[in-house]
């Protein structure tokens, strides 16, 4: 089969495809015909030897979709032919999804509803599943209550703002202006250009005096700002940020509302069945799609890398091997 490797740490040109042997599935383990896999940030981390370096040579990719080809001895729910995804997989313990099959261990892998298309499903693993943690399990965001989400055309970003809208809260969210009128239509109840000076007084206004919760992928930019936008009893979810020591300049503003503060990371789940279904249900219903903005082939994974760190998209980004 091919797959995509790499055989040192480095920049995106460390990135091959070669020809591999197919693996066989672990008593534990899913043989899944891979018909795409979701491109994101965390894959290079991995590549460049960011994050803890993985045993080399390696194949990227955390998030897969695709079906059933064969199963491990002890697995039990799963059977050749069904169609299936899942995350968390090409993160340093197990090879990854950029390739034509991958083996993933069943407790990272649910069914995909047959109205949910493969592609759809290879993208929503990282995006929609840390949105769903960050909402429903840390910041228990109810209905009626205002949201704010940073980045609302990102990958997470657009996924949160279609979750906040399905638990019936009012999510506000910022995004470049060319975005305004897709985020709008995902359900964002204001859609404000995060660029704007005045962009805290345009928070408090939308909001009618402060949001209930706030989403933040960027915590050294807006550490600061979600406390001075908070309402009383906010809640503050941080699920990443560009430079590793954020702090605040005035931390009363958040003290004084009693602001409780969130720091996650998707694979901490206890059980990553448990956001993967509630993803899945959502897509079935409708209530959530998870935009494609750009579909590569493994030849191309690389420049998939290159372009999920560098350029602005609305949604997501995919291999289809």
């Amino acid at each position: 089969m091919e797959a995509v490797r790499l055989a040192e740490h480095g920049g995106p040109d460390v990135l091959s495809v070669e020809d591999v042997p197919r693996p066989d599935p672990g008593p534990n383990e899913v043989l899944v015909y891979v018909a795409s896999a979701g491109v994101n940030p965390v894959d290079t981390y991995f590549r460049d030897g960011s994050y803890e370096p993985v045993d080399l040579p390696f194949t990227p990719g955390v998030d897969v979709a695709g079906t059933v080809e064969a199963v491990g001895s002890a697995v039990d729910g799963f059977q050749p032919g069904d169609r299936v995804f899942g995350t968390g997989i090409g993160n340093g313990s197990a090879q990854g999804a950029y390739a034509e099959y991958a083996v993933v261990p069943d407790d990272r892998l649910v069914h995909l509803p047959d109205g949910v298309d493969l592609v759809e499903g290879g993208a929503a693993g990282v995006v929609a599943c840390t949105a769903w943690r960050a909402l429903v399990h840390h910041a228990n965001l109810r209905p009626a209550e205002t949201c704010l989400i940073h980045g609302g055309s990102g990958g997470v970003g657009h996924a949160a703002v279609q979750l906040a809208d399905a638990v019936s809260a009012k999510p506000i969210t910022t995004a470049a202006p060319a975005y305004h009128d897709d985020v709008t239509a995902l359900g964002a109840d204001r859609v404000l250009d995060y660029s704007r000076d005045d962009l805290a007084d345009a928070v408090l206004d939308a909001s009618g005096g402060g949001v209930d919760v706030v989403l933040d992928h960027r915590l050294d930019d807006y550490l600061q700002f979600d406390a001075d936008v908070a309402a009383q009893n906010a809640r503050v979810v941080g699920i990443g940020e560009n430079s590793p020591d954020p702090g605040f300049s005035n931390d009363g503003a958040a003290r004084s509302k009693d602001v409780t503060y969130h720091f996650m990371i998707l694979f901490n789940a206890p059980d990553l069945h448990v956001p993967l279904r509630g993803v899945a249900h959502l897509m079935d219903i409708g209530a959530l799609d998870v935009e494609i903005a750009r579909s590569y082939d493994l030849s191309e994974a690389g420049e998939a890398q290159r372009a999920v760190v560098e350029d602005s998209v609305f949604g997501k980004l995919v291999i289809e091997p």
